[in-house]
């Protein structure tokens, strides 16, 4: 059986007062899942807004990797599914690894 889908994510980013918010959609056709994350900048440091759109963004995106990845950790359990050892930290390998492995599915 050959399945295909196509997810769409959309990220804004808003700067106000030194601190860059993202928001990232996640639209799978069936729903959404929403991520957020910001970035602020040192008051010392000199203001580049790419790079507080880069940090505020790539938290946002792991926060919406991290929700993904418990709505599959509980789809998996539904179904009869273990869950994984040790806990899955969302993204990559879990941090105490010596060396990576393939993360269970």
């Amino acid at each position: 059986m050959t399945h295909r889908a196509e997810w769409n994510i959309g990220v804004s980013l808003t700067e106000e007062g030194g601190t860059t918010r993202a928001r990232a959609v996640l639209d799978t056709g069936a729903g959404q899942l929403v991520g957020r994350g910001s970035a602020r900048c040192n008051p010392e440091d000199v203001e580049v807004p790419a790079i507080g759109d880069e940090l505020a963004a790539s938290r946002a995106m792991r926060d919406l990797a991290g929700q993904l990845m418990r709505a599959a950790d509980r789809d998996l359990a539904a179904m009869g599914a273990a869950a994984p050892e040790p806990p899955r930290t969302g993204y990559g390998w879990p941090e105490d690894s010596e060396s990576p492995r393939r993360p269970s599915r």
